[in-house]
């Protein structure tokens, strides 16, 4: 594992999200460059505790503020030279999207805006974005590479299409250099256990999973066993945070180093299957998992999976770990800060 190196670079990014879950590892992974990094953080779902352990291991700031909050952020970018920013800071929750689209589209389109007219207005031309599969929409084939059609199919989704869109546009109006990353599902901790998955409520499956072999009265629902996969479960592609985290910071070399705007799939080639997890989870915990079997939702896919080959082709990423060493991080760091 690479050792942090002592504010060689000088570089200074801006990381929006820094103190949640995948916005800390890509803070962790930019220190361990010699990176100086400045989180942006609301703390709406990221914590000042997590900002406390990563300023440990480099140099780091820390400003509290809401993007939507244009005047203060336009402060912040006069106050620090900014060489880049890597954007997290969104809502993210797909079911809260279609309950409530207008927080979405105000919160993730309106923050964003305000964060590239602070970039222009401040002379900052390069950012790495944190976008979803979930702009592909339904698969039309599998594995999906980044010539999918695009059809989201919620509002979460739409927003960061739209995101996209506008950087597209960005680049060719104002040179404002991108890479747009579509995650697939991610999972993990980091491997010494400085920051990790906190979120409140958890949403995710590995964690709620996880958490839930402290207390055997708890009863997980599987929807759906009757696909047409290898074992009647619904398949997904799960990249470990770790290694999402090192994209960022190729991508960031990438533009530095001239890259134009571009986007990539970050998955692993790999797909997992429900009871797949299920059984790593009981593997690693030593515990058996009490599950029930539910009818299939509505617009859940059956597979999932990433072509991650343009990814390898053009950065050079290469995904390292495997489900197995994902679940094994997370149950560490559940079981060392248990809340």
């Amino acid at each position: 594992m690479a050792e942090y190196k002592d504010d060689n670079n000088k570089k200074q990014i801006l990381v929006t999200g820094g103190a949640g879950y995948i916005g800390s590892h890509c803070v962790l992974a930019l220190l361990k460059q010699g990176y100086n990094v400045v989180i942006f953080d609301n703390l709406s779902t990221g914590h000042i505790e997590t900002v406390n352990s990563l300023k440990k291991y480099g140099n780091v700031d820390f400003y509290q503020g809401d993007l939507l909050n244009y005047s203060y952020l336009n402060t912040v970018f006069k106050q620090i030279a900014v060489d880049a920013v890597i954007h997290f800071a969104a809502c993210s929750q797909v079911g809260e999207s279609v309950k409530n689209p207008q927080k979405y589209y105000i919160n993730n389109v309106c923050g964003t805006l305000n964060l590239l007219k602070a970039m222009l207005e401040n002379n900052v031309k390069k950012i790495v974005f944190s976008s979803t599969a979930a702009i592909y929409g339904e698969p039309q084939y599998t594995p999906i590479n980044e010539e999918h059609p695009l059809n989201p199919i919620n509002p979460y989704g739409q927003t960061k299409l739209m995101i996209e869109k506008i950087m597209e546009d960005y680049d060719k109006a104002y040179g404002l250099s991108s890479v747009r990353f579509r995650y697939f599902n991610v999972a993990g901790a980091d491997s010494k256990g400085i920051v990790g998955e906190w979120h409140e409520p958890e949403t995710h499956l590995i964690p709620k999973i996880l958490a839930s072999t402290h207390s055997n009265e708890r009863t997980f629902e599987i929807y759906g066993n009757n696909y047409k996969t290898k074992d009647g479960t619904c398949i997904r592609d799960y990249i470990n945070v770790e290694d999402l985290a090192e994209a960022h910071v190729l991508a960031l070399k990438y533009l530095e180093n001239g890259g134009k705007t571009n986007f990539f799939n970050l998955g692993t080639n790999e797909g997992s299957s429900v009871k797949e997890v299920f059984k790593l989870c009981e593997e690693i915990a030593g515990k058996k998992i009490n599950v029930i079997i539910r009818q299939k939702r509505e617009g859940d896919p059956a597979i999932l999976v990433a072509d991650n080959s343009k990814a390898k082709d053009i950065l050079g990423w290469q995904p390292e770990k495997k489900l197995m060493q994902s679940i094994k991080t997370a149950y560490k760091w559940g079981i060392i800060n248990a809340r």
